[in-house]
């Protein structure tokens, strides 16, 4: 039996990045899938109409010429309600669907009969390392964040020799050694910069050291579940504030993207701490599409506030679209290759990776915020 799968184009955020380039396509084509497309849906990543393979691809002029006939929804941002309300019921749908956030179209998709799985749900364990789109899109984020704060910064990054006299280099700090994190440390490091990186994750100094930063020690440890950090408490908060505000009034550059899954972005950099950092300094926030890390970001605007240049950018992959799709598009094909079988879709509903991302099923919510 052939499973079609629909790629459709991006409507949302600004969005240049496809959920399907042709390489996977072409991988993809020999395990009895085709794909309908809606025509020049890759275009923005790079990827035209005609560099897809024919034997597998079909391209049609609307979106609803792809949904309604899809038996799998491939997909960057989450469906909208109008791209619900055209596919079939028993269909599925598969990519990030900000779950925590989405609680309207998470229980349409289950009224429709979607089965909905959320990228951002796929557990953090070994098996499903090459399906982790978090970790693949976060690592383009933390290397454009550290090109953009350059970009904007009133300093070279590396130390330099002239025949005028030496530059120092600029001190940057990272705040988070997540994926985004350690490859801003890397960049940064790789632009000549002197880093400083911190986690209350105590687990992710040696990480950070064998990078060639500096791990800045605020006293305060919190280790979460799945690899992430724990909120943090009201006092935890104030005491690591303390410590971080005096490290970045002295910085040159500081890079957040600090995150705790499902809640506000914390609030790390208060009015008083970027008043205390020098004009020409440069912020780059990638908490801003949850609410900040900065108390002065404003999401995808650039603040320039006493001459500290504030970045709020919400979707840098999607400024690198073509690596972003390629790398995105892998993912998918791994998540959804062990259900493709001869007879069709065969989801294994006890395999902890489609359980742990599923929250749609049968009609039915299967997404439980609580317990993520």
């Amino acid at each position: 039996m052939t499973i079609k799968i629909a790629v459709v184009n991006e409507s949302l955020n600004n969005e240049t990045r496809v959920a399907l380039v042709p390489e996977i396509a072409q991988k993809l084509a020999s395990n009895n899938v085709t794909f309908i497309i809606e025509k020049n849906a890759g275009e923005s990543s790079g990827f035209l109409d005609s560099a897809y393979p024919e034997n597998a691809c079909k391209f049609v002029s609307s979106s609803e010429d792809a949904l309604k006939v899809a038996d799998v929804l491939f997909k960057v941002n989450p469906p909208t309600s109008d791209e619900i309300e055209k596919m079939k019921r028993g269909s599925m749908a598969i990519s990030y669907m900000n779950p925590f956030q989405n609680d309207a179209l998470i229980k349409q998709m289950a009224s429709s009969g979607v089965d909905a799985f959320s990228v951002e749900l796929i557990p953090r364990i070994s098996r499903a390392q090459s399906m982790d789109a978090l970790s693949s899109q976060a690592s383009i984020a933390g290397y454009k964040a550290v090109i953009l704060a350059a970009n904007h910064a009133n300093k070279f990054f590396p130390m330099l020799t002239t025949a005028a006299g030496t530059v120092r280099p600029a001190q940057t700090l990272i705040v988070g050694a997540g994926v985004a994190g350690l490859q801003a440390i890397a960049t940064a490091k790789r632009l000549g910069s002197r880093v400083i990186a911190f986690d209350v994750r105590r687990s992710t100094k040696e990480q950070i050291e064998s990078l060639g930063a500096q791990f800045l020690d605020t006293g305060i440890t919190a280790e979460g579940e799945g690899g992430y950090a724990r909120e943090l408490t009201a006092e935890e908060l104030e005491t690591q504030k303390q410590v971080l505000s005096k490290t970045m009034g002295q910085s040159d550059v500081v890079i957040t993207t600090a995150a705790v899954p499902g809640k506000p972005a914390p609030k790390l950099i208060d009015r008083q701490t970027v008043e205390s950092m020098a004009p020409g300094s440069v912020i780059v926030d990638l908490g801003a599409i949850s609410g900040g890390n900065c108390e002065l970001t404003n999401p995808d605007d650039v603040v320039d506030h006493g001459g500290v240049i504030i970045l709020g950018p919400t979707n840098l992959p999607s400024t690198m679209p073509k690596h972003a799709s390629e790398l995105y598009s892998r993912n998918l094909l791994n998540f959804l290759s062990p259900a493709i079988a001869e007879e069709g879709l065969n989801i294994d509903w006890d395999d902890e990776v489609f359980k742990g991302a599923n929250i749609t099923r049968n009609g039915e919510v299967t997404f439980n915020q609580g317990a993520n």
